[in-house]
């Protein structure tokens, strides 16, 4: 249900609300983004994700300043879909207590976070192109490239550990 409905008559209007909702996913990935990298066990993996973290910063002072250059202010308005999506991190973070398959869940949790914002980013370019904000649309591209190296690197742990976890007994025990 719908508490408070947000016009939006135009393009601009749009984009501000888009802005706005990437906003807020990327302050919530800064918060609940720390708990993958405590739970992975394997090294690369945590390191990847400690660097997302920081990296997620850079993203959040991005579209603030985005923010702020349009309408004076910064405020987010809360994305539902992050919030579910690590509502879904959080259940296989406590399902899958075997260390391999872990590391593998948190894989593809973190890369379908990862394309539900690289969607918004390719998007948001988009529209800041059609609407002639080239310092805008430079930005985001910025993000856009950083966020699809995070994806790859992903896709290259995922290679080493799925198979890992596929050839793991369920014997082992959580340390």
């Amino acid at each position: 249900m719908k508490l408070v409905s947000e016009k939006m008559p135009d393009l601009q209007a749009l984009y501000v609300k888009e802005l706005r909702l990437l906003l807020s996913a990327e302050e919530m990935i800064s918060i609940k983004a720390p708990r993958m990298a405590e739970t992975a066990q394997d090294s690369d993996l945590v390191q990847l994700f400690r660097k997302s973290v920081e990296e997620t910063q850079s993203y959040i002072g991005r579209l603030r300043e985005i923010l702020r250059r349009i309408t004076g202010e910064a405020d987010p308005l809360k994305c539902e879909v992050v919030y579910l999506l690590f509502d879904e991190v959080d259940d296989l973070i406590e399902d899958a207590s075997h260390f391999p398959v872990r590391d593998a869940a948190l894989i593809t949790e973190a890369q379908r976070i990862q394309h539900f914002e690289l969607a918004g980013l390719w998007a948001l370019r988009e529209i800041a192109r059609a609407l002639d904000l080239s310092q805008d649309a430079a930005a985001l591209d910025r993000s856009l490239s950083e966020k699809e190296s995070t994806n790859m690197r992903l896709t290259l742990l995922a290679e080493r550990i799925y198979p890992a976890a596929r050839k793991s007994t369920y014997n082992d025990q959580p340390q």
